[in-house]
């Protein structure tokens, strides 16, 4: 193994195993884990912020039965990067892991593990014995899960870690229920909700609604008749066959009414063989093929049909009280079907209402597995979707069958199970969410999203149309609903229990285990009943485990119990906004955090991050419940991110491998290569990814590369410890540090606004400067030694440092590696967050400087398109901008840089060219609407322009209005187009003189030979400044040229001695062109 050359200052501290100049990252990251480890940095990094304002960061519980994957690794990192920030700007960041162990995944698991294919199984196996496998199983992954959190080089406290299963968590959770009761917003109530027979409980509304709820289905569609009674005025409608459509036949052997529209016209019909149906006018063109030629024998508004009695398709329920009649509903439509809607009320949520409304009592001939009861006879025991074909078969017996049809379409499943779910009635304890709606609209004002357009979009319509929470669940993993109530209806009684101590206070006993059946265990004589017969039994259901993650600010510090003066402070409510929102300066935000004459308020949490989906999930309900019990936000801060897709543009898949394995990923690339390209990516903007390998090596590229290669730069040339220092007058000094300053104030406004991906574009263009700017034009300096130049050795060194400290939080494994490796401190993440006086400021060479770099980037792809090498020198350059002048003093740089003779500035770009822009009106007219001929007009007048979009891409902006690729062409006009390119956003035109002389081409052969002679340096392993001797053996038709360069050559390689030979020998090294070389140390 190499070692390091400590006859070199740097690395002060070697963390790369001995090749800090060929670094192999996922090594030197094993490295700076181990050292964390043993130094605890992380411990350090909080203890050091002890007495400092705290920033509340949420780490939102994973759930626990089953291993990480890539939505876990980029939340991850979000959670790393962003308390790493924090810690550095002069706050204290507890970082609790957290553990969601309740519900159906983790009984699911259990299920699995168990074989257990039915919840009868369970009963048959004990609750205790279930409950405590469920247990077992959540914590069996937790191992794995640390050392994944550990690889990605996150900070984790797993040792005071919590878990929604800890005693202190669920008494926080019971606290909360009663607080909900006893404020009127916690209710049992009897309604139609998703309901999933196969785990046998329902789900809330907003389950239904997750990304992967709804997937496609065949069912089986029907138009079934129902014959009319009618007399009087309507006699004409008597046995007339009303049509319903339905795809669940399965409920037509509940259907208790039918519906239609009061405003809709429906049309009695006979056909050509003398039957006769009423069906929606509208509708009465989709069912040509089953009617035929129909002959309309009277219209009629829906409000006149209400009150017919009909014929049922089945006689189940016949007699029923107030049933089988025709109402009216204002949901009914005629967007499908026949406009007359069939209603089973235990089934349908708008058919529960309407029966209700209407004096039907629900029936339900379903038992919890979805199976028919005994009220169903001839489908007992039948699941309902396999009941589906006898009913069709018995309902085509006796003719109710107009048409039989497969449909494919969007139908719910369990996201927990992929079981296709059904609605059905049943008894379950709800929040009351619609009491407290507006305000929550109101409440979501005060967060801050990222991406903006979150707050009042997706997560803002879905408040505006929130519904009331089911919260309980019939199952048996999970926090007990706190609800006692009489088992005698003779003598009700009901009581809600908040804490352990009133548990203790009414049965006696204080429960150490919340778990069922241990609570369930708990009764009590009713005190209300004067017999001394009836008890007070718990009521059966459990907690939806969205409603303990929905907890998790409160529980998770077991509040109200403990922590209450810290969770609720005694600081004003806008003193914490204030100091949480981001705004201000680092100074300022630190002073505001102190609140008021005592402790802060610690909640809203200042930050939490999940995948946009959890609009409708987690970051639903900890609105929803910090809304109920505190009448303030959960959080002030909150990123949505993306969804993380498979290299297919498909959602990944285990088995078909369509996405780079996570620990090779590790092993070839390392975490920080992975951190990047997740944390660079549109997806903290709300898109989503397509995880690939060659996405994850380009993100080396962007930034690990070229820091590390300035890194490397210094410690081949440097010959003593460099300065920290900021005083150096060299021009591309004063630029490089003008440029981190500048940085460093995006890259901290970014953080600041949780903008993540801004602030990884800030420091790719930085390293860019740096590596392919700042270092490579000041070789030449460092190669006359630090003597010679010590400005450049300190600079570099200086911006290195800073650098690191900026990309800490965006690189934190590499970056410790190179800030040890130049100040031999104790880690990089101990530091302070660079200040803004830290570095000098010069905004308009900045500006100016980086405007050379892109008339520099633009021409170099002239020289390409013409295939001329680099080191070819050419005549001229002009630069034809209308602030051309300003280049004034930078002229023999952009010479230089581009190896021409001279540079020309003009002010008018027209004189060479314009730039023409079409729009393609047929792209741009479904979009643009009427506006496209604005655009057309504005194009035509030269009412545009150029700019960079959202992701960084060149756009053209008309009249205002911005078109996007694919609804214009733009291209240039120039009078000499193969040697004129555009600057970018259309600030100019570069024309570069492609004339290539005989004295040119010459001057370009020898910088060729300067170029081959420097890597025979470096394959003999010559140190940077030794000195050699050179022998250039040539062909004759060279010679003069090698003698007339033989200056220019031997001062770039070092040669103190420089001979040109074409007659002798060869060179025991080949160069190009026919040349040879000898090389020897002087």
């Amino acid at each position: 193994m190499a070692t390091t050359d400590r006859s070199r200052p740097y690395p002060v501290v070697d963390l790369t195993g001995g090749t800090p100049r060929a670094p192999k990252f996922p090594d030197i990251e094993q490295t700076v884990l181990d050292y964390w480890d043993a130094d605890g940095t992380f411990v350090a990094s909080i203890d050091n912020r002890a007495d400092a304002p705290e920033f509340v960061f949420y780490d939102g519980p994973p759930f626990a039965n089953g291993l990480p994957h890539y939505g876990h690794l980029l939340t991850g990192y979000v959670k790393d990067v962003v308390p790493r920030f924090q810690t550095m700007l002069g706050k204290r960041v507890e970082r609790r892991f957290g553990w969601d162990t309740h519900g159906l995944p983790a009984e699911l698991e259990a299920e699995r593990q168990l074989g257990i294919t039915d919840k009868s199984q369970i009963e048959q196996m004990g609750v205790d014995k279930f409950n405590e496998y469920c247990r077992d199983s959540v914590l069996r992954y937790t191992g794995e899960w640390r050392s994944y959190v550990h690889r990605q080089a996150r900070w984790v406290d797993f040792d005071n870690d919590y878990k929604t299963l800890d005693l202190d968590y669920m008494e926080s959770v019971m606290w909360a229920f009663k607080e909900l009761y006893d404020k009127g917003l916690a209710y049992q109530g009897y309604r139609v909700l998703p309901y999933s027979w196969y785990e046998q409980t329902p789900l809330s509304n907003q389950e239904s609604k997750l990304d992967d709820a709804y997937k496609m289905r065949q069912d089986p569609a029907l138009t079934v008749t129902m014959p009319l009674h009618a007399d009087g005025e309507l006699a004409a409608l008597d046995g007339v066959n009303a049509l319903i459509w339905t795809t669940t036949p399965w409920t037509l052997p509940s259907n208790l009414a039918i519906a239609v529209h009061p405003d809709v016209e429906y049309s009695h019909v006979r056909t050509e063989n003398g039957e006769e149906y009423l069906l929606a006018t509208a509708l009465l063109g989709s069912y040509t093929a089953e009617l035929g030629e129909v002959e309309t024998l009277g219209t009629y508004a829906g409000k006149r049909l209400a009150g017919l009695s009909y014929t049922p398709p089945f006689d189940f329920f016949a007699g029923h009280m107030n049933s089988h009649v025709v109402l009216l509903a204002d949901y009914v439509t005629t967007d499908s079907g026949t406009g007359v809607v069939h209603l089973a009320p235990a089934f349908g949520e708008e058919d529960m209402d309407v029966a209700t409304a209407n004096g039907i009592e629900v029936v339900r001939p379903l038992d919890e597995g979805g199976r028919f009861t005994a009220e169903v006879p001839p489908y007992e025991g039948q699941m309902v979707f396999d009941a589906n074909a006898p009913i069709i078969k018995d309902l085509k017996k006796v003719g109710r069958v107009l048409r039989h049809e497969t449909i494919e379409h969007s139908y719910p499943h369990s996201w927990r199970s992929g079981q296709p779910l059904i609605y059905m009635a049943v008894p379950s304890w709800f929040v009351a969410v619609t009491k407290i709606r507006d305000r929550m609209v109101e409440l979501n004002q005060e967060i801050n999203w990222t991406p903006e357009h979150i707050r009042d979009g997706q997560f803002g319509k879905w408040l505006e149309g929130a519904r009331d929470w089911n919260i309980s669940r019939n199952r048996y993993w999970g926090a007990p609903i706190p609800v006692w109530m009489s088992d005698d209806p003779a003598h009700p009684r009901i009581d809600v229990y908040g804490s352990l101590d009133e548990l203790e206070r009414d049965f006696g006993v204080r429960p150490d285990n919340l778990h069922r059946p241990h609570i369930d265990e708990l009764t009590r004589p009713n005190p209300d009943d004067p017999t001394g017969k009836s008890t007070m039994r718990r009521v059966p259901e459990v907690l939806d485990c969205w409603f303990e993650s929905g907890s998790m600010p409160y529980a998770q510090v077991h509040y109200p119990f403990e922590n209450r003066e810290w969770f609720d402070g005694a600081g004003s409510d806008s003193e914490r906004a204030e100091s949480s929102t981001g705004a201000g300066s680092d100074s300022e935000r630190a002073e505001s955090s102190t609140g008021g004459n005592g402790e802060i308020a610690h909640n809203p949490g200042d930050f939490i991050v999940e995948y946009n989906g959890q609009t409708r999930g987690w970051f639903y309900n900890l609105h929803v419940l910090s809304t109920a019990l505190f009448d303030r936000p959960a959080f002030r801060n909150v990123s949505a991110h993306g969804i993380v897709l498979g290299n297919d543009g498909q959602k990944m898949s285990k088995s078909k491998r369509n996405y780079p394995d996570v620990n090779e990923v590790f092993d070839r690339d390392g975490s920080d290569a992975m951190r990047w390209f997740l944390m660079a990516s549109p997806i903290l903007r709300g898109g989503n990814l397509v995880v690939t390998e060659q996405g994850i090596r380009e993100g080396v590229r962007q930034a690990l590369l070229p820091l590390w290669n300035a890194y490397s730069f210094l410690q081949l040339y440097a010959e003593r410890p460099a300065t920290w220092r900021t005083d150096s007058d060299n021009l591309l000094d004063r630029y490089i540090l003008a440029k981190l300053a500048a940085t460093r104030d995006e890259i901290t406004q970014a953080l600041e606004t949780y903008d993540i991906s801004g602030a990884c574009d800030s420091f790719r263009e930085f390293c860019e400067s740096l590596t392919n700017w700042y270092v490579r034009r000041s070789r030449a300096r460092f190669w006359t030694g630090q003597d010679e130049d010590p400005a450049a050795f300190d600079t570099l060194y200086t911006v290195l440092e800073v650098a690191s400290r900026l990309a800490a939080p965006l690189l934190p494994l590499a970056t410790e590696a190179i800030w040890r490796g130049l100040t031999g401190e104790r880690s990089v993440h101990l530091t302070d967050w660079p200040s803004a006086d830290e570095l000098p400021r010069d905004e308009e060479l900045v500006a100016a400087m980086d405007e050379v770099r892109a008339v520099c980037s633009v021409t170099s792809s002239v020289r390409k398109a013409n295939k001329l090498r680099v080191r070819l020198p050419l005549p001229q350059l002009t630069i034809a901008a209308p602030t051309a002048a300003r280049l004034a003093p930078y002229t023999d740089l952009v010479a230089d840089e581009m190896n021409v003779k001279s540079v020309v500035l003009r002010d008018d770009p027209s004189e060479f060219g314009r730039s023409e822009v079409v729009v393609n009106a047929r792209a741009a007219g479904p979009r643009l609407g009427k506006d496209v001929q604005r655009v057309i007009k504005a194009v035509k007048s030269g009412n545009w322009q150029v700019r960079a979009g959202a992701d960084g891409q060149e756009v053209v902006v008309a009249d205002g209005i911005e078109l996007i690729d694919g609804e214009y062409t733009r291209k240039l006009v120039a009078t000499a187009p193969d040697s004129t390119a555009e600057l970018p956003g259309g600030a100019g035109l570069v024309v570069l003189d492609t004339t290539v002389t005989p004295e040119l081409e010459a001057e370009g052969w020898a910088k060729d030979r300067v170029r081959e002679l420097q890597e025979a340096r470096r394959d003999m392993d010559l140190d940077i400044s030794d000195r050699i001797v050179v022998r250039l053996v040539v062909p004759v038709d060279r010679a003069d040229t090698a003698r007339t360069h033989s200056g220019l050559i031997a001062d770039e390689v070092l040669a103190v001695e420089f001979e040109v030979d074409h007659d002798g020998s060869a060179g025991a090294i080949e160069l190009g062109d026919g040349v040879t070389a000898d090389i020897r140390k002087a």
